[in-house]
């Protein structure tokens, strides 16, 4: 985790950040996201039927990409020293664009678009993130995403 004053953390406004590192999405953690979810549509957990799918093998939950926000972001998005909590708001817009194949690594690209204080002590981030899979043109995923920094 980056510590950066309230300041810095302004200045990187419209700036993208270095990429996360890389995380494999394998077979055992997309069997355990649909197992905690309750989501255990073929896609996802069964490779031999997902074989015969256009796809051609099992894929991460779109839905398990976006939950790896978190980790991706607490390598590398500066968390301002003041911080008492920093809590996730929400989104703005997610797209799923390419499906992640069980086995594929992702790493996660952010470009801080907007931070300032909306109420006494309580800042707004707001990211755009793209998820990118190893040796594939297109992203996992596109969001804008929204944290509140309480300091």
């Amino acid at each position: 985790m980056t510590i950066a004053s309230l300041e810095e953390t302004s200045a990187l406004i419209g700036k993208e950040l270095d990429p996360s590192p890389w995380i494999e999405v394998d077979q055992t953690r997309i069997n355990n996201f649909a197992d905690a979810t309750n989501d255990h549509q073929f896609i996802h957990v069964d490779p031999e039927r997902a074989k015969g799918t256009p796809i051609g093998g099992t894929i991460a939950h779109g839905f398990l990409t976006l939950s790896l926000l978190s980790a991706f972001s607490g390598e590398v998005v500066p968390v301002p020293a003041s911080a008492k909590v920093i809590v996730n708001y929400g989104f703005n817009k997610i797209r799923f664009i390419c499906p992640g194949r069980s086995g594929k690594r992702i790493r996660a690209r952010f470009k801080i678009t907007g931070f300032s204080e909306t109420q006494p002590g309580r800042w707004q981030q707001v990211m755009n993130v793209t998820v990118e899979i190893e040796g594939e043109e297109k992203p996992a995923l596109t969001a804008e995403w929204i944290c509140i920094c309480y300091v």
